[in-house]
Parts: C-alpha cells; sequence; structure tokens
C-alpha cells in the first residue's frame, strides 16, 4: 500500500517532459496570436516587435491565376514570387488607410524549442472582405526577448 503513493509520485514525472515540450508551443502561439491583434489594431510597433530584425526573408509567391491576372495587367512583371519588407508591411499596416484583418486556420507549430517552424492557411482581408487568401509560413528562432520571426514566406491567390 506504500507503494501507491510513489508510483502516482514517479507517473506524475513522467508527464513532466510534455508540459516542457508544450510551453514554447504556447509561447509561439502567443506571437501568433500578437500577430493578429496588431495587425487588426494598426499597430506597427507591436507587429514590429515579433520580427528579429528589419532585415528579415520576406517573400510573397502568386498563385498561377493571381499571376496570369498580374501579368495581364503589368507586362513588365516576369516571376509570380517578389521580395518584400518589414518595413513595407508595417507602413501599410500603420497607415491605418484600410482596415485589415489576417484570419488563420489550421495553425501548425513545429519546435525544437529553439527554433521553430509556423504554417497555415490565411484568409487576408481589407475592409472586411478577402483581399487574398493563402498559405504562410514563418521561421522563428527563440532569443532572450523570446520567439521572433526570422523569415516569412507566404502564397498570394485573389
Amino acid at each position: 500500500m506504500s507503494l501507491h503513493p510513489a508510483f502516482s509520485a514517479f507517473a506524475l514525472l513522467l508527464t513532466l517532459p510534455c508540459f516542457a515540450a508544450d510551453a514554447p508551443k504556447a509561447e509561439i502561439q502567443h506571437a501568433v496570436d500578437t500577430f493578429q491583434a496588431a495587425l487588426k489594431a494598426h499597430d506597427a510597433k507591436s507587429v514590429s516587435s515579433l520580427f528579429l530584425n528589419d532585415n528579415i526573408s520576406w517573400y510573397t509567391s502568386l498563385g498561377d491565376a493571381s499571376f496570369t491576372s498580374v501579368k495581364a495587367r503589368h507586362s513588365e512583371v516576369t516571376t509570380a514570387y517578389k521580395a518584400g519588407t518589414l518595413k513595407q508591411f508595417t507602413d501599410f499596416i500603420g497607415s491605418g488607410k484600410v482596415q485589415v484583418e489576417e484570419r488563420f486556420h489550421n495553425i501548425r507549430i513545429d519546435t525544437d524549442g529553439t527554433v521553430a517552424s509556423v504554417y497555415f492557411d490565411f484568409d487576408f482581408l481589407a475592409d472586411g472582405k478577402i483581399a487574398n487568401h493563402g498559405a504562410e509560413t514563418w521561421q522563428m528562432i527563440h532569443t532572450p526577448d523570446g520567439w521572433k520571426i526570422a523569415a516569412m514566406l507566404y502564397s498570394s491567390n485573389f
């Protein structure tokens, strides 16, 4: 009978790695939630604080139909992808000219506690209407200041 409390304590200790593994994912999910809230609030400073630095890798890639549409209007466009910058994005968000919201679906977070990959489907709304949709991925790194986005890549379909 005296083994029961000891066994219970041992069983509880076995679950600790599960809780430790969940902590980074919860912190990353908090960064995802902060991004969405800051975007909706036109809070460019909070959006910027989620990134490792101003020179991160930032690319958008148009889906086939979207690329065909853009190419028909702009013959100088030769590729379906282009680089962007954090500054361009935060200037747009901070301007407040358009009410924006990005809705995330099917969020998947993979991490070893040091680096992480966040992948999700999204709908980007401008003034309440879907302006584009696609898939987005963030490459993140854990820093002394928390999780930071080191690279962003997303598809754009409209």
